[in-house]
């Protein structure tokens, strides 16, 4: 796979792509080739059929859902059309329909207990940004001491999903525990404004995505709530309860980093609607 690894990595750098997408299409890659290699098929030799069975092994033995076969299709078709230069047949490899799913909204209580049952600075610190200023996993793992700017209390995201910037709210609270946590971790060590917010065990390095990830995983587990809420989860619940907060979808588009309105309106379904003001047709009326 190196020879197609460098073909990858000159297309990714030419356009720009930020690393967490080249490693996760490298990774559905290598494990499309490995699924075609233990079959004993070249890679010269790969048909539409080929790609049709590895599609039902991904949905029937690794169960995996829609939404995550599509992006292994995604990775297939880019490996198939760029570095093989072969035609694409989209009516005999159709992407899979995904069932429009809400995501889980805990209640603002229950998101304020896993920060609270955070112990480590810099784990608090992190999750505080994700729910506190709606950023991804991955923008508050990017994130260089000179995005946070106290003085207009904004964050700024470089880079983010489709090579796009924005600003974000930075939280009173968050930056009371960012102080806390700057103190501990840079106050008697040289550093510059363009180092990692929040190294990883290589200083040179960001703390890892998966890192993060797992902290959550943790801790949700540990105060045994919904087992679907994700580090993720505290983005969307940043939009909900913003919302609920009353404050304008426009502006929690722009702070999300949203491209389309619709996306953030969406949201809407998700918020109480008692926290809305809004009662239902049963408590307003009398029941004789």
């Amino acid at each position: 796979m190196n020879h197609y690894e460098q073909q990858v990595d000159l297309y990714f750098e030419l356009k720009g792509t930020p690393d967490s997408s080249k490693e996760s299409y490298l990774r559905r890659m290598n494990t499309f080739i490995k699924f075609i290699q233990d079959r004993q098929i070249s890679m010269e030799d790969i048909t539409t059929s080929d790609i049709q069975q590895y599609i039902l092994f991904l949905k029937k033995e690794r169960c995996l859902c829609a939404g995550t076969i599509n992006n292994y299709i995604s990775a297939i078709k880019f490996f198939y059309t760029y570095v093989l230069g072969r035609e694409w047949d989209a009516l005999k490899i159709p992407r899979m329909k995904r069932p429009h799913e809400f995501p889980v909204i805990p209640p603002k209580e229950d998101v304020l207990a896993i920060l609270e049952a955070t112990t480590n600075l810099k784990h608090k610190a992190i999750l505080m940004l994700i729910y506190g200023s709606g950023l991804r996993v991955s923008e508050v793992a990017k994130l260089k001491i000179s995005d946070i700017c106290s003085k207009t209390m904004r964050i700024r995201v470089d880079h983010a999903k489709h090579n796009t910037n924005r600003y974000t709210i930075l939280s009173e609270t968050s930056l009371k525990l960012l102080r806390e946590y700057f103190k501990a971790h840079f106050s008697d060590k040289s550093y510059i404004l363009d180092d990692w917010l929040f190294p990883g065990k290589n200083k040179s390095e960001h703390i890892h995505i998966k890192t993060i990830k797992n902290t959550l995983i943790k801790l949700r587990n540990r105060l045994k709530l919904d087992k679907n809420i994700s580090a993720h989860t505290l983005r969307h619940c940043f939009a909900t309860h913003a919302l609920e907060d009353g404050v304008d979808p426009v502006f929690i588009q722009q702070m999300l980093g949203h491209k389309n309105l619709r996306t953030t309106t969406s949201y809407l379904h998700m918020t109480s609607k008692s926290l809305m003001g809004i009662k239902s047709p049963l408590d307003t009326g009398q029941i004789k």
